[in-house]
């Protein structure tokens, strides 16, 4: 034992500092993912936890529909990554903070609706889950129960400018929700639903291929992390003329263990994957990107930031509207994106050269950097 060493830190405040506590939460998350990683692969391969990979109308994959070994590789691998998380941030987070309570909550209630869709996989021959209908209402009461916590927050410490949505690149730019009353209230909690659930899905979508949804998470939420970090600080924030949130900065701890989580979890995820990530965790870890670009009132940069997973979600949205109104056409010869370039390679034509899915993961992964490193260049451009 080294003489003075832990009176020296806490002479030093050093577990009061947020970025060393944003960095051991990542570390800490990191090392249980890994530790509990292993542990639950093992589990998961015992009860036969395995991803349904069968072509359908809708999205025919029938060179990739196996993945040429995948056949056997467990899901619901989400569950150790939103563990660790969890564990994480209930170490180094402060709980008497209301946007850590309330991103925990959010991650908690879409972990259980994810995992409830998985586990019905494990439990019931050859069913595929929960229906959507019921995957989108337990989405909704969580979301919906998180913002009329927020709305309540907001109302009893009279933060109306918390309500407002802000524009970027813009100094003066913002629509004052909290200023029109009810009806106000309502298309915040609309737009914020929207966000938060669209961009959970989203992330459900992107997770289609080995270290696609995890390395692009891992990205964005470092990009969040930094925006939640200057939104609570007050003299960053008025430098940057940014919008002021008090104690928001806390939320880059969840940020941080967000991240160590993320990479725990690619650790087993990269190609070739051990275990695929699942409803259990994609859902809730698209919900806390959405929420913490909420708190760092950043919501119209999230769609830069997390550009790739819009670009999924918008190409299989597409996708299935247009086939639903053409009754059986295909805008595009396979979606989402990445089964696209898996077919075609990047001009979606028919006879062009596939992509190999380890090209895919990495550009995406450049993307989503370039994309991440244009949202922080914000910052500044105000």
């Amino acid at each position: 034992m080294i003489p003075g060493l832990f009176e020296d830190l806490i002479q030093m405040d050093l577990f009061g500092y947020i970025t060393f506590r944003m960095a051991m939460a990542g570390l800490t998350a990191f090392v249980l993912a890994i530790w509990w990683g292993g542990r639950t692969i093992h589990w998961l391969k015992s009860k036969r936890v395995v991803e349904d990979l069968t072509a359908t109308d809708l999205q025919p994959r029938p060179d990739i529909a196996t993945h040429k070994g995948k056949e056997g590789t467990p899901t619901m691998g989400g569950s150790f990554l939103v563990g660790a998380f969890l564990a994480s941030t209930l170490l180094w987070a402060r709980l008497d903070n209301i946007h850590v309570i309330l991103g925990l909550f959010l991650v908690a209630g879409f972990a259980a609706v994810g995992f409830v869709d998985d586990w019905r996989k494990l439990t019931i021959p050859q069913s595929k889950g929960i229906t959507a209908a019921s995957k989108m209402l337990g989405l909704s009461i969580v979301t919906l129960a998180v913002l009329a916590a927020w709305l309540y927050y907001v109302h009893t410490t009279e933060r109306e400018s918390m309500l407002s949505l802000y524009f970027p690149v813009v100094k003066e730019w913002q629509i004052p929700f909290g200023a029109w009353g009810v009806v106000g209230l309502g298309l915040f909690v609309a737009v914020q639903y929207v966000w938060i659930v669209g961009t959970s899905n989203a992330a459900n979508i992107t997770d289609g291929l080995d270290g696609l949804c995890v390395g692009c998470m891992l990205i964005s939420g470092l990009a969040l992390s930094v925006f939640c970090y200057v939104a609570g600080r007050y003299d960053w924030a008025s430098y940057l003329h940014l919008p002021h949130v008090p104690d928001a900065s806390e939320m880059a701890i969840l940020g941080g263990a967000l991240c160590g989580g993320c990479m725990g979890f690619l650790w087993f995820n990269s190609h070739p994957a051990q275990v695929f990530m699942g409803d259990s965790g994609s859902l809730p870890i698209g919900g806390l990107l959405a929420w913490m670009a909420l708190v760092a009132k950043q919501e119209l940069v999230l769609p830069l930031i997390g550009f790739v997973f819009y670009a999924e979600l918008g190409s299989s949205f597409l996708q299935t509207r247009y086939y639903k109104a053409t009754g059986g056409k295909r805008l595009f010869t396979c979606a989402p994106i990445h089964h696209g370039l898996e077919r075609h390679g990047g001009v979606f034509t028919e006879g062009s050269a596939p992509w190999h899915e380890s090209k895919i993961v990495i550009r995406a992964w450049i993307v989503c950097a370039v994309c991440a490193i244009a949202g922080l260049g914000l910052l500044k451009v105000r």
